[in-house]
């Protein structure tokens, strides 16, 4: 499994509870840029639109060889995923308030794009704030193990 594109923003802002891996629909000139690691979705989310997943805000740069059959850079990707899923990730997001972020992209042991999503509640920022006290913590303290042998 090799990552084209990390969201690190993610883990961050939201308490993930759930990850699912979703394939996408990508056009020839999408994929040679995302190839050229030419991508970035740090603003990326996840929409509904006639009970299909859309990604929204994927910014893949256009391919310079494409010429005149290049991509819209910010165009809505349709996410692949078992209709189950797709069930399961809209009841969450209607009914419980979970936001559906995209994670991370990355090519599979077949070399397929494989986009993960993941559900999450937005933290607050005391919950922010608890989150770098506690890793501040356990830095610390793994230092002072290390020095002490």
């Amino acid at each position: 499994m090799k990552i084209i594109a990390k969201n690190k923003r993610a883990s961050f802002d939201f308490h993930i509870e759930e990850r699912y891996e979703a394939g996408v629909v990508l056009l020839g000139s999408e994929l040679k840029s995302i190839r050229n690691g030419k991508l970035s979705i740090n603003e990326a989310f996840v929409t509904e639109d006639n009970g299909e997943l859309f990604a929204q805000h994927i910014n893949i740069s256009k391919y310079s060889n494409a010429n005149r059959f290049n991509h819209n850079e910010t165009r809505p990707r349709k996410l692949l995923l078992h209709r189950r899923e797709i069930n399961k990730i809209l009841g969450k997001i209607k009914v419980k308030g979970y936001s559906a972020i995209i994670s991370a992209i990355y090519f599979n042991k077949k070399n397929f794009v494989k986009i993960e999503v993941v559900l999450g509640k937005g933290k607050k920022l005391y919950d922010k704030r608890e989150a770098i006290k506690d890793r501040e913590w356990k830095r610390d303290k793994q230092r002072d193990f290390k020095y002490s042998q």
